[in-house]
């Protein structure tokens, strides 16, 4: 996942890094820093390489001074800008707000990333009083009539391509933004924007406090048969750390389902382990979402309509691929139907294992993975527990995800430990590009915590840019249970792809070759944002790669090619329930965002069933892989009405793969085309070309579903 969030919180403040200079323009004064703040690590670039922040200064009272000084700054250049005397050209109007508001996004960069991976409470308060300023900083700009004005004054006669799509894209952010509208709808959207940015974070902060309270506590081992001596190992330490030694604690992921049910043997613990996900965030707590996901729902409709539109969803896409929501709708409904049907059949062969073993009870969710395990390893005589030992997590890293990017783009990799950063668990490496010149910096954040947001992601600290001068500085969170001391991280192999799924979103940043910051690398459509992540998912799998980084972690021996003829043989294995709790997940979030009545917004729950029971999701041992509840990615994380896009990119990703696959694979001229038409050009040009570009044809589903196992 790319981590929307911090990107919307960026883009939405609508400036960029720019030249230390404090000057503004003619008709403005220069703004001085005043002395109190001459030691805040904000105020000035970061002097460590590639501008990486300085985690070994930057204290929690640094962000407040720093947010009210660069809000002056950054107000005081967008008034510069707007009533520049002079006739609008592109250098003082557009270059300008590239360049404008450095102190505000070094600080507001670090925080965000810093309140999604280790947050603390002193954190989260400033983050809820700092998210409407910042939503009515953003409408200073986008609905500043003068500044509108100069931007469609310029031409783009003159202009090279880069230029031309910049102009593009900002009359369109301050079209979709509402600069069209009138006074008085102007001053509704900003107050609506104020009470979205404030709920959006009260959200993220009860989800937080949701998973974490969420955990399921255990007082007997034995109710964790199945588990591994290390995974009840660091059980037990994780219950020690949460004041209950002697106990054992199962943490959350932020998914409904959760990896330690497929090996728990215990019915009632999986049914235990089940329902504390599944009803984390709805207990009647201060933790509980859904009012303010019905408050936010709302919000979002009547935003909306003061925009003009009959729905978020189509105010929401306008920039998208997609376009509209009926678009996405028409995708998501071709894998729907075989996916479902998929799961119906895996779903009877589920529940004829265990009428076999005579367990006298139906499937319900709890027992789906627990089951659909064992039906592999009859199906495919492949147990997980066999893959394990062979998938170690630095292993993974160093001789997989790293080796595949230096057989593809000749990158290479350099571990950093000279460099400070947020939290012990973070390692850096320094990313070498096939010419010996260095071109990222690199951070790895592993493993879960409670300070930490659920899932995975990647972002970055510091986006490319020619005009600013800087080279990515490129973050990769990711929430796996950290092994007891002195014990190997061992992961699964759906563990491995999420690796190398993160690492892609990250090539694609390190690639970035824009001059301007808001086109720069991985600042594309979300539905487009996926592609690369997903392409590198696939080099998992190349005979080459595995061949170089499954080693047994004690024996250092590679994995045996019989396992991997097993591996590959059940690839379409569960794919029906996993498509399923995908697509049912995108359509419920599309559904919330297609209404176009307020008398539409049911509550949360009924919502949710009406939705899924419209759309044909009702199988009940196949739950959406998010429950309204705790759908971070739409109601916190940036991707409302956007969730479709992991199975849009995934078009992408597969027809692009096939061509791969049937033109060498892992060859160094297929990467390099790749990175040439695909990776390197952010969001200069026009990506559906670049897809054709790349691949010589429209995108095609028919890969998708070869791939899933729907079709031949």
């Amino acid at each position: 996942m790319k981590n929307i969030t911090s990107v919307l919180l960026i883009s939405a403040l609508a400036f960029n890094y720019s030249c230390t200079t404090m000057k503004k323009a003619d008709n403005q004064q220069e703004i001085l820093i005043p002395a109190e703040l001459a030691s805040n690590p904000f105020m000035k670039k970061s002097k460590l390489q590639y501008e990486a922040p300085q985690f070994d200064k930057i204290k929690n009272e640094h962000f407040k001074p720093a947010f009210d000084f660069g809000l002056k700054q950054h107000d005081s250049q967008i008034l510069g800008i707007a009533d520049n005397p002079d006739a609008p050209t592109f250098e003082n109007t557009i270059v300008a707000l590239e360049k404008s508001g450095e102190i505000l996004k070094r600080a507001v960069i670090v925080f965000s990333n810093l309140t999604s991976a280790n947050t603390n409470p002193t954190l989260q308060a400033l983050d809820e009083e700092y998210a409407p300023i910042f939503a009515a900083h953003s409408d200073k700009m986008y609905l500043n009539e003068n500044l509108y004005k100069r931007i469609k004054a310029i031409s783009e006669d003159g202009l090279d391509a880069e230029s031309k799509k910049l102009l593009q894209y900002y009359k369109q952010n301050f079209e979709i933004a509402g600069a069209n509208l009138s006074a008085a709808d102007k001053e509704k959207l900003k107050q609506i924007n104020q009470e979205l940015a404030s709920l959006s974070t009260q959200y993220s902060n009860k989800l937080l406090e949701a998973r974490k309270q969420g955990g399921v506590f255990f007082t007997d081992a034995k109710e964790l048969d199945g588990l591994s001596a290390d995974e009840i190992a660091a059980a037990a330490s994780d219950a020690k750390n949460a004041g209950k030694p002697g106990q054992y604690l199962l943490a959350l992921q932020n998914t409904t389902q959760q990896p330690l049910l497929q090996n728990l043997k215990n019915r009632a613990s999986r049914e235990k382990l089940f329902k504390a996900s599944w009803l984390r965030a709805e207990k009647g707590d201060a933790s509980d979402t859904r009012e303010t996901i019905e408050k936010l729902a709302n919000l979002r409709l009547r935003k909306a309509q003061i925009l003009g539109k009959k729905s978020f969803a189509e105010w929401k896409l306008q920039d998208q691929m997609a376009k509209t929501p009926e678009a996405a709708t028409k995708l998501m409904n071709q894998i729907a139907t075989p996916a479902v049907e998929t799961a119906r059949r895996e779903a009877k062969d589920i529940q004829d294992l265990i009428d076999q073993q005579k367990g006298g009870f139906k499937v319900e969710p709890w027992d789906w993975n627990f089951y659909a395990e064992q039906v592999r390893k009859a199906k495919f005589d492949l147990d997980e527990s066999e893959i394990k030992p062979y998938f170690e997590i630095t292993t993974v890293l160093e001789k997989g995800v790293f080796f595949a990017a230096e057989k593809f783009y000749g990158l290479t990799f350099k571990k950093r430990t000279d460099l400070p950063v947020y939290h012990p668990d973070v390692v850096t490496y320094e990313v070498f590009d096939h010419d010996g010149k260095s071109i990222a910096i690199y951070y790895l954040d592993f493993y879960t915590r409670d300070s930490k947001n659920g899932g995975a992601w990647m972002s970055n600290f510091v986006e490319q840019s020619y005009l600013l001068g800087t080279k990515p500085v490129i973050v990769n969170c990711y929430n796996y249970q950290k092994p007891a001391p002195g014990k190997p991280s061992l992961i699964s192999y759906d563990d491995v792809t999420t690796i190398f799924h993160e690492f892609g979103h990250s090539i694609h940043g390190m690639f970035a070759s824009q001059k301007y910051p808001s086109l720069s690398g991985t600042n594309v459509p979300r539905d487009f944002v996926e592609f690369p992540s997903q392409i590198n998912e696939h080099w998992a799998l190349d005979p080459v790669v595995l061949k170089n980084y499954a080693l047994h972690y004690e024996t250092k021996q590679p994995i045996p090619q019989a396992l991997v003829d097993k591996i590959k043989k059940a690839a379409t294995f569960n794919q029906g329930y996993m498509t399923t709790e995908l697509v049912s997940a995108a359509a419920l979030d599309m559904d919330w965002h297609t209404v176009t009545n307020e008398s539409e917004l049911i509550p949360v729950l009924d919502f949710e069933k009406q939705s899924l029971a419209k759309h044909g999701f009702t199988l009940a041992t196949v739950p959406p892989r998010y429950h309204t509840p705790y759908f971070a990615h739409i109601w916190g994380g940036g991707y409302s009405a956007g969730y479709y896009a992991y199975l849009w990119s995934e078009t992408l990703d597969n027809d692009a793969w096939e061509w791969i696959s049937k033109n060498g694979g892992l060859t160094r001229e297929n990467g390099d085309r790749f990175r040439k038409y695909i990776l390197s050009v952010g969001n200069s040009v026009d990506l559906n070309q670049a897809f054709r570009d790349f691949t010589g044809h429209d995108p095609d589903i028919k890969p998708l579903l070869r791939n899933r196992g729907f079709i031949k």
